[in-house]
């Protein structure tokens, strides 16, 4: 029987400054970098390459990939939702020094949250969430609550190392040269995280028709289309 580490749940939101300003000034450019050229390059959002969409992006953090995601697609709509307001600060303060304010809207929302427009969206994508989520399933009820009929999903996150071991090599192969506050949020976060095999129980149990898999030696991704 295969033996992992055990689940640590960690504080739902990373919004004290300290934080903040550490993941603002952080280089997550190669994993950011990932997550989009992944969904670019889904067959079902080919189709909006030149054409308009409504993306929204789950717990978009400082907005780094909203912000990519605008410079690529210029004529999508783009909104990412966050619920740490310091957070967002840093986001519509990113957006406003690369001229991207008037491109990308930011809000304030705490999922599950009934005012976000309903089967809306025609992308619903998260990065990074679902470990600080009390309950998983708030974020895949969300999806489908949020996203169109045939919408595109795509989900990244951590994937929980099988031992603490590792987690701690993760960390100075990843963050060594990072701020300390940092060093210790990416080792929370492995222990937070959830395992390939929980993530894919989660989908089934949702209802979600989703490909999981891993996609790196520290992320899983999941990919697919809703059929409601």
């Amino acid at each position: 029987m295969k033996m992992t580490m055990q689940r640590v749940p960690e504080p739902e939101l990373m919004d004290a400054p300290d934080q903040v300003q550490a993941y603002s000034e952080a280089d997550f450019a190669e994993s950011n970098r990932l997550f989009v050229d992944q969904l670019l390059h889904m067959p079902s959002v080919l189709q909006f390459q030149t054409r308009p969409v409504r993306l929204v992006d789950l717990g978009c953090g400082p907005g780094d990939i909203c912000l990519r995601l605008a410079r690529q697609r210029p004529d999508w709509t783009i909104q990412g939702v966050d619920a740490g307001a310091n957070m967002l600060k840093s986001a519509e303060a990113a957006a406003r020094l690369q001229s991207m304010n008037n491109r990308v809207e930011f809000k304030f929302a705490h999922l599950p949250d009934p005012s976000l427009p309903q089967q809306h969206y025609q992308i619903v994508l998260s990065n990074s969430l679902l470990h600080h989520l009390p309950d998983p399933s708030v974020l895949w009820n969300s999806i489908k609550q949020l996203g169109a009929t045939g919408a595109s999903v795509q989900v990244m996150d951590l994937e929980r190392p099988a031992s603490e071991d590792q987690a701690d090599q993760l960390v100075q192969r990843y963050a060594e040269h990072a701020p300390d506050v940092l060093k210790q949020d990416f080792f929370n976060s492995l222990k937070a995280a959830w395992t390939l095999d929980e993530v894919q129980a989660q989908v089934r149990a949702a209802g979600l028709t989703l490909e999981v898999q891993r996609i790196s030696d520290r992320h899983w991704i999941a990919q697919g289309q809703l059929d409601h």
